[in-house]
């Protein structure tokens, strides 16, 4: 992004906090009528994305051209013309009534504006993309079978992308994304503001830093909390990595574990609840699933992701002998438990979700709270120059997922009105021969692709818009088959080769990106075999019954540690390769048990599983104590 200077800085700044300032407006208010709503939205963020973002690494870093200033007046064009004649187009008959030249002109203009505000501000991949479902439109006549498609009318093309308020660039993914998701964007920006990002920590520090692998359970620990709020790997990566990558390096870890531990961790948060980098919102709002069945659902999976990357961390540090953390360079937990009061307004925002509350009124009352308790203390006191800043910043970080989300709701119209949807479901369905896993493997795939290089909340629709449907041809439930592809939508994040969380973790601990990548996915391996497991069992999702959901959680912690081991070679000594193959073995066997409903559903083999899992962590558990207190006296020594 752009470093302006003078007066521009200063108009920047002011538009970008006035954005922010609409979205709060409308949360305490009330939102505005959708075409209204999206088009301020989209009004403000679409010139700063020219402004801000250069068009080629040889434009001006410090200005902006002539050209970017011409796109930015002329990006307001088409957004003031759906606010100005919202009645008129409200009037008329979607696909029916005649698209004048005028809307056909301003919508192209809409649609390619778009379509270059991605290639600047996100990857040019991701522009790529959207141009290639818009290139469908062309082809799909010319193809047979099922990705034939009708021809359809550039003007029919432009309309369903420029005039419609259900898909298109101020569709409902759009109407979203100016509500549900840029407050939760302030919320992040005001608990950044409020040093909660530095509690967290801090407190991750004092919590783990003194124990094997204590730097880089910092990184798990400050990440996964930082991450749930942030909503963008990459941003949590830089956010809490230019403090736990150096530190983690300092003290004996490879760079490229490092960076990779950082990758995996920051990805993580966004399958955390309760916030989930907004996903879960924004499902909530797709399914119709309520936000608390999606948040309670992804618990224990988010759980078992975040143990998986600890341990593996605590074995390599036990196996190479790595230091822990000074005492010196901790907070007390005197200091730790008086900050604590920052973690009022996130309390504040579950309970208010729990007893019913809207998401966006809930999140209100939180950042409420976080500007009334920012008084208790000088350095977090919010003073209006602070303030300003929290807006100007929230504005900013609104812009990525601004245009990002336009563009997939492009996509998500294309796919709609030509059937493509439904195409990929029946070439997944005929590829895999009727059989779930195979045809798993190739929604797996397809998440994947379609989340590179994308931002948590476009990546999880687009994957949704396709892999969704093929899902629930496959009989899958709603709630599992849109988890199974948002999880690989956002771990497309640290997967090779476009990862752009481990680039980030890479560019900072000074280790080759790619192998980063590949580390990273070593590292979020339970990430890759979750989906799998709660597709087959939603026990594992909360849903069934108690015995069930504690018996596949249990064993899938056995899964969790064992994993760690197996590819770490440590347990509570340096293993055999033998001894790794084996117990990778038996992990394959208990995943397949773990994924086995009907019997874990049955309460005689349920509790026989919950005992043998109880037996076996709780000796895991006594012996690790043992190895970790002796591992600490060492280093003390």
């Amino acid at each position: 992004m752009r470093k302006l200077s003078g007066p521009l800085k200063t108009f920047i700044a002011v538009w970008s906090a006035a954005i922010a300032g609409f979205y709060l407006y409308t949360a305490v208010f009330g939102i505005m009528q959708p075409r209204i709503q999206r088009g301020v939205h989209m009004l403000f963020l679409m010139p700063m994305a020219f402004i801000l973002f250069p068009a080629t690494k040889k434009s001006p870093v410090d200005r902006p051209t002539f050209m970017d200033c011409a796109l930015a007046l002329v990006s307001l064009v088409p957004a003031l013309y759906v606010m100005l004649l919202n009645e008129p187009l409200n009037m008329r008959m979607v696909m029916v009534s005649s698209v004048s030249t005028v809307e056909v002109v301003l919508g192209a203009l809409n649609i390619i504006l778009v379509i270059e505000a991605i290639r600047r501000v996100v990857v040019p991949a991701m522009a790529v993309l959207v141009g290639a479902f818009f290139a469908y439109t062309y082809i799909a006549p010319l193809l047979s079978g099922i990705f034939y498609s009708r021809p359809l009318r550039f003007a029919r093309l432009v309309e369903m992308n420029f005039l419609t308020t259900d898909v298109g660039i101020y569709g409902s993914i759009t109407g979203i994304t100016a509500t549900f998701v840029a407050i939760f964007v302030i919320f992040g920006s005001f608990m950044e503001g409020t040093k909660t990002g530095a509690f967290f920590t801090n407190f991750a520090c004092k919590a783990a830093g003194r124990g094997p692998g204590g730097p880089a359970k910092i990184a798990v620990v400050s990440s996964g909390l930082f991450g749930s709020i942030s909503g963008v790997a990459s941003a949590n990566v830089y956010a809490t990595g230019t403090f736990t990558i150096p530190l983690m390096k300092r003290l004996g870890y490879r760079p490229q574990f490092a960076g990779a531990v950082e990758a995996a961790a920051s990805t993580g948060g966004l399958i955390m609840p309760p916030i989930m980098g907004a996903g879960a919102f924004v499902m909530a709002e797709m399914t119709g699933i309520p936000y608390g069945t999606i948040a309670l659902g992804a618990a224990i999976a988010a759980v078992l992701y975040y143990v998986s990357i600890a341990f593996r961390v605590h074995f390599i540090a036990l196996k190479e002998n790595l230091k822990p953390m000074d005492d010196s360079e901790m907070l007390s937990w005197k200091q730790i438990i008086k900050d604590s009061y920052l973690l009022i307004p996130m309390v504040i925002l579950i309970a208010f979700l729990i007893i019913g509350y809207s998401p966006f009124g809930a999140c209100t009352f939180s950042i409420a709270a976080t500007f009334l308790l920012s008084f208790l203390r000088k350095e977090t006191r919010l003073t209006p120059k602070k303030l300003f800043k929290i807006f100007e910043t929230s504005g900013y970080n609104c812009i990525m997922l601004g245009v990002t989300c336009a563009g997939a709701g492009m996509v998500v119209s294309i796919v709609t009105y030509t059937g493509l949807a439904l195409g990929i479901a029946t070439a997944i369905s005929s590829f895999s021969g009727g059989f779930l896993l195979p045809a798993l493997i190739l929604v797996m795939i397809t998440s994947l692709i379609l989340g590179m290089g994308l931002p948590c909340t476009p990546a999880y629709i687009i994957a949704a818009t396709i892999g969704a449907p093929a899902m629930y041809a496959l009989g899958i439930d709603p709630l599992p088959a849109h988890l199974f592809v948002f999880y690989f939508a956002i771990l497309a994040e640290i997967t090779p080769p476009v990862c752009i969380a481990s680039y980030c973790g890479a560019a900072i601990a000074g280790s080759k990106p790619m192998a980063t990548g590949w580390e990273a996915t070593l590292l979020g391996i339970m990430g890759y075999v979750i989906p799998f497991v709660f597709v087959y069992n939603q026990a594992l999702l909360m849903q069934g019954p108690a015995l069930a959901v504690v018996a596949t959680a249990l064993l899938m912690l056995v899964v969790a540690i064992m994993t760690s081991s197996s590819i770490s070679g440590f347990m509570f000594k340096r293993l055999h390769m033998i001894t790794r193959f084996l117990m990778g073995g038996g992990v394959v066997a208990l995943i397949m048990l773990s994924a086995n409903e009907k019997l874990l559903a049955l309460s005689g083999p349920a509790m026989i599983v919950i005992a043998a899992s109880g037996f076996a962590l709780i000796v895991f558990f006594i012996r690790n104590y043992r190895v970790s207190k002796a591992f600490v006296a060492m280093h003390a020594a």
